[in-house]
């Protein structure tokens, strides 16, 4: 097995863990998504407009759109098409249920929670090389939060349905950018492994349901474990059509945390990267949120690391740069406040609806005027890529 240098000290400590589950993560570093990763350099042949012109048919089905499209387009969406036997749609409706339950608390966990646990791994060079959250950074958050939406969406897994299409959106923009930052100087394979690897997407995916469990549960969520179990199985099953391979994507919960705590053992300490990027992300959310006044969001950026530090731990925070806070007692209050609030809601069903969860996560995600963008990112820098 070949190790990254980056991974040497990390898979060590990884092996005295669990050698089993270090090596398979470890030997995941070196894959990527050869079958959409062949189809996009097929659709770099064709052009811009073609290409975006396939893949929309390819998603809506359009059999007849695909006739003249190159095979390795026709056998990706013919590979799409068939879901796996471990896939059954029906159960995914409790997930969704306490999805749009916790909406609120679901964002909250997200960006103080885990996306800030997975740019303390080496996600964040990719990141920090691409630009994709110094620049346009509230237009990819956006983007994020309009995929997890879709995906818990009533029905939003089916074939063709959003969730459905913008899961394997996702997996064609990532096999886009593994191209692009594999040719590029500034990406060192010997060191850090393939871009974009299946064993970060195995990490983030993890990180996506299961530890956002815990987090949900650390703010005050309320859920039981049929939802539970049915919220792991939409991600799982939107984390397959995003291209993970089952090798490393998680079957269960349990499955997932280990996949999550054995990989923060092989990961290397965070990198400046990593706190860069957990600082733009902090700082950005004030922004996504739709404030625009400096104080104001400076004073809900210190809020939101807060409730980071008291989500991820003072060692994680303190390694990651984070503002001294107090966070004894955080939690406690910060779930005292959402009851209340559940209170006022029901006592006023104006206000509830005036503040709902749905009116929430809609203001939050990316919705342009002509629909979901089919057009992938042309260069491997974020600021001078054509918008996708």
């Amino acid at each position: 097995m070949k190790i990254p240098t980056a991974y040497i000290d990390g898979f060590a400590r990884g092996r005295e863990a669990d050698p089993e589950r270090a090596g398979n993560y470890i030997a995941h570093t070196m894959i990527g998504d050869p079958s959409a990763e062949a189809m996009v350099l097929d659709l770099d042949a064709v052009g811009q407009e073609e290409s975006s012109r396939l893949i929309r048919a390819g998603m809506v089905g359009d059999d007849e759109g695909l006739r003249d499209a190159p095979r390795s387009v026709r056998e990706f969406f013919a590979s799409c098409a068939e879901p796996p036997e471990w896939v059954d749609l029906p159960p995914f409706l409790p997930g969704c249920r306490m999805f749009h339950r916790n909406t609120r608390l679901v964002l909250a966990g997200m960006v103080a929670g885990v996306l800030v646990e997975g740019f303390a791994t080496n996600i964040a060079k990719s990141f920090f090389l691409t630009g994709r959250l110094r620049d346009q950074g509230v237009r990819r958050l956006k983007q994020n939060n309009r995929h997890m939406l879709e995906i818990f969406m009533p029905g939003g897994m089916a074939n063709h349905a959003d969730g459905w299409t913008h899961s394997i959106r996702v997996r064609l923009v990532h096999a886009k950018l593994r191209n692009m930052l594999a040719k590029s100087d500034e990406w060192d394979v010997d060191e850090l492994g393939v871009p974009l690897s299946s064993a970060h997407l195995g990490f983030a995916i993890s990180a996506f349901s299961a530890r956002l469990l815990k987090h949900l549960k650390s703010l005050g969520a309320s859920f039981d474990e049929e939802e539970r179990r049915s919220f792991m199985a939409v991600w799982r099953y939107s984390g397959y059509l995003m291209g993970i391979p089952e090798t490393i994507l998680f079957r269960d919960e349990a499955d997932a945390l280990e996949i999550f705590r054995i990989g923060r053992i092989c990961e290397p300490p965070p990198s400046m990267e990593s706190i860069v990027m957990a600082s733009s992300l902090i700082n950005s959310a004030p922004l996504f949120a739709g404030l625009e006044e400096r104080t104001e969001r400076q004073k809900l950026a210190g809020y939101i690391a807060q409730v980071s530090r008291a989500l991820i731990g003072n060692e994680l925070a303190d390694e990651l740069m984070y503002p001294e806070s107090p966070t004894l007692g955080f939690l406690w209050k910060f779930r005292l406040m959402h009851r209340i609030e559940g209170i006022k809601n029901k006592l006023n069903p104006g206000r509830a609806r005036d503040n709902s969860n749905l009116t929430t996560i809609l203001d939050v995600s990316m919705f342009d005027d002509e629909g979901i963008s089919y057009n992938l990112p042309d260069h491997v820098y974020a600021e001078q890529s054509s918008q996708w």
